[in-house]
């Protein structure tokens, strides 16, 4: 008999798990709305929090962390939040605040670091330069000393 409830517990599990039937979903890195740095000079080794705020387009939009991305050889960081949707979803949008997210930033090496925060595309061609799919970025510098 139990073996009989068991096999019968395995079927249902096996039958209620549909694997042909796997959602996909779209992601997205989010424009940087406002964010929040340490004050100062910052010293190798510590580490700072970076509090940033987003629109989040709609309700069905999934935060998945911060889009963080060290240009190689240099002292760039591009940063933008990372969501995603559910293809097929439809969204409301009835948010009218900002969402706050944070991540730390621990610099490895002294000088003078470049964060470049995702404004969002040139849709407009403002710097009349041709191209109306551009990423726009907000540059702030950060400078970072050897530890006393």
């Amino acid at each position: 008999m139990k073996k009989i409830a068991l096999l019968l517990v395995l079927m249902t599990t096996f039958l209620s798990c549909s694997i042909g039937d796997s959602d996909t979903y779209t992601n997205y890195v989010l424009p940087v709305d406002s964010y929040t740095l340490p004050e100062g000079t910052l010293e190798v080794g510590q580490i700072y929090q970076v509090k940033l705020k987003y629109d989040k387009p709609g309700d069905c939009f999934n935060y998945r962390g911060v889009y963080y991305y060290k240009v190689e050889g240099t002292k760039e960081r591009l940063i933008g939040v990372l969501n995603d949707k559910k293809d097929g979803d439809t969204c409301s949008d009835d948010s009218t605040e900002l969402t706050e997210v944070s991540f730390n930033f621990q610099p490895e090496t002294a000088g003078t670091y470049t964060f470049k925060f995702y404004k969002g595309k040139d849709v407009d061609d403002a710097d009349d330069d041709g191209n109306t799919t551009e990423d726009l970025f907000e540059d702030v510098e950060i400078v970072v000393n050897e530890a006393p």
